[in-house]
């Protein structure tokens, strides 16, 4: 009753009810019979690294295959959320394919959350700080919205429309991702951990995180607090989960159409992010008869051809 209970309230927080239509389930496998190319980012990223993708993906598959603590507990994590852990592990494995190199085990990513944890910065950018940014009056409308999930949502959509590539008030802000400008102190586009989850999506999900696994909210204001989440590896996989949790519901409930049986798209969509409007992009490319079904990219295809390897692995 409990985790019925749970589940409930998950359903309650990310979206409003389902449509009355039948929801199709998509079907197993890529749609696309060759992997979709890889962005030159990643390619220049791994080579300077004087490694390869298949290197990287031997390397974290291995640290899945002997690391029997950390399969179970993205078991139970992935269950709390109601999710299968194939989608948790094929995540973990992109992330570590074409982003970043796996460590040789779990605890040397604790003990990398640990070399943040007295380390003092903050969100912003130009010296102002993200938390009296959203304080202006472009950002008004977001404020009456329910939910971390809509609120930063809603400032994000404010950013790209008012602010990207703009000056506003004699500022000039970047032609650039919100969670770039104003979330990430050390770099544009770096993200953290087991998980490699972005600081504003943390953000986002940290209302069902906290409903869900009972860690403390997550606040802007608190930089230090956000990273220590997405770094520390049992909080990152709870926020790893939520964000998958989200796309299925997303795509269930705005595109009437099931994912939770293809963990390549799960996987493409914990890459690119933005789950909600990428699945009301896709309801209209379908209802168009243009995307019969959603479309795996490099990462996601990856995930797919060695789904038989990687269900091994739990």
């Amino acid at each position: 009753m409990r985790h019925l209970l749970t589940m409930l309230a998950i359903s309650a927080t990310l979206l409003a009810a389902a449509p009355a239509s039948a929801t199709e389930v998509v079907p197993p496998g890529n749609r696309n019979a060759e992997q979709p190319n890889v962005p030159g980012a990643s390619v220049r990223r791994t080579k300077a690294g004087k490694t390869s993708f298949d290197a990287k993906y031997d390397k974290v598959r291995d640290l899945l295959a002997g690391d029997r603590e950390l399969v179970s507990k993205i078991k139970s994590v992935a269950a709390q959320y109601g999710i299968a852990p194939i989608h948790m592990v094929g995540a973990i494995v992109g992330e570590h394919t074409y982003n970043v190199d796996a460590y040789d085990r779990l605890q040397s990513y604790y003990i990398k959350a640990a070399s943040y944890a007295g380390d003092s910065f903050r969100f912003a950018y130009n010296g102002e700080r993200v938390d009296t940014f959203v304080d202006r009056p472009e950002f008004a409308s977001c404020e009456g919205k329910k939910g971390s999930y809509a609120v930063w949502s809603c400032r994000e959509t404010v950013w790209d429309r008012q602010f990207k590539g703009r000056t506003v008030s004699g500022v000039a802000y970047p032609n650039n991702r919100f969670s770039a400008v104003f979330f990430q102190p050390f770099y544009a586009g770096q993200t953290f951990g087991l998980g490699q989850i972005n600081p504003l999506t943390a953000l986002m999900l940290t209302d069902v995180v906290v409903r869900v696994s009972g860690y403390d909210r997550l606040d802007e204001k608190d930089a230090a607090g956000v990273y220590k989440a997405i770094m520390d590896p049992d909080i990152s996989l709870a926020y790893m989960a939520a964000s998958i949790r989200r796309s299925i519901d997303a795509y269930k409930q705005i595109a009437d159409v099931d994912i939770s049986s293809n963990p390549g798209i799960t996987a493409t969509l914990y890459n690119v992010g933005n789950p909600d409007a990428r699945a009301a992009d896709f309801a209209r490319r379908r209802s168009e008869g243009t995307s019969p079904w959603p479309e795996e990219n490099y990462y996601g295809w990856l995930v797919n051809d060695k789904l038989a390897e990687l269900q091994g692995l739990l």
